[in-house]
């Protein structure tokens, strides 16, 4: 906890350079783009007609009695935010190296940049994400438990924020991480009912891959979103568990490491 209230304190007072990073990023990533941040709303809807037409209509994937399109597109959003956002944060430290050595910068507030940039482009998702919704008459299934939705989205986060400390703390000592994490993210992004029903999976297997913590968040949202319904209990503890735990991890980890960092520059 001594560790989360040293994090609070330094981010009051590093605020504004926290904005400016955020702004530095947002102007590199729509630098020449003539649509700009629009880009944050089309391209989740690009991708989710041009993935599910081809999931669906080629592949035969569906669920059962819901919209496949809104199945996929909330899998979708939420594992491409923690895809960006952690894959980012691995790498904001080593780019940033030629700040951290002329003035002093606390060094989480590379990561954490990042995660917050991704979470503002993730947020611009959520608009034709609702569209969606209210096209295909999936907002039948509205209710009070929608209000749990940004509760699910904070712990999803949190839970990316501490997996951007650990890897930006590994890729720091071992470069190689910044390949191997893309062969993981394939894999993990395959372990993980974003396009299919984990009805699919066999029986064995299926224990091990409800304890996937991102198909815990996908799994909460699409319980509110698709059927109206309260997440199990198991599945909101595991979300605590998991948001909460990796942050602590990584902000251990990250502090540990950190002094370090400057001598591999």
């Amino acid at each position: 906890m001594h560790v989360l209230k040293a994090i609070y304190g330094n981010f009051k007072k590093y605020q504004f350079l926290m904005q400016q990073l955020i702004s530095r990023d947002f102007k590199v990533k729509y630098k020449r783009s003539t649509l700009g941040v629009l880009w944050s709303l089309l391209y989740p809807i690009l991708m989710m007609l041009v993935m599910a037409v081809v999931f669906s209509k080629m592949f035969k994937f569906s669920v059962p009695g819901v919209n496949y399109f809104v199945y996929f597109e909330i899998g979708f959003v939420m594992f491409n935010y923690f895809s960006e956002a952690s894959n980012n944060g691995m790498t904001s430290v080593v780019f940033n190296f030629n700040l951290l050595t002329k003035v002093y910068i606390p060094k989480y507030i590379f990561p954490l940049s990042k995660c917050l940039f991704c979470g503002i482009n993730f947020l611009l998702t959520l608009i034709p994400l609702l569209f969606v919704i209210i096209f295909t008459g999936t907002i039948e299934h509205i209710s009070w438990y929608y209000l749990l939705l940004p509760v699910i989205f904070f712990f999803g986060f949190l839970f990316t924020v501490g997996m951007s400390f650990i890897l930006s703390t590994i890729s720091v000592f071992f470069r190689d991480m910044f390949y191997i994490y893309g062969i993981i993210l394939t894999i993990w992004n395959y372990a993980t009912p974003v396009f299919y029903d984990i009805s699919i999976v066999p029986d064995g297997l299926q224990t091990i891959f409800k304890l996937n913590p991102l198909f815990v968040f996908i799994n909460n949202a699409r319980d509110i979103i698709l059927y109206g319904n309260c997440p199990s209990t198991l599945n909101l503890i595991l979300m605590v568990v998991y948001g909460v735990v990796f942050l602590l991890i990584g902000s251990i980890v990250f502090k540990r490491h950190q002094d370090k960092f400057i001598y591999y520059a």
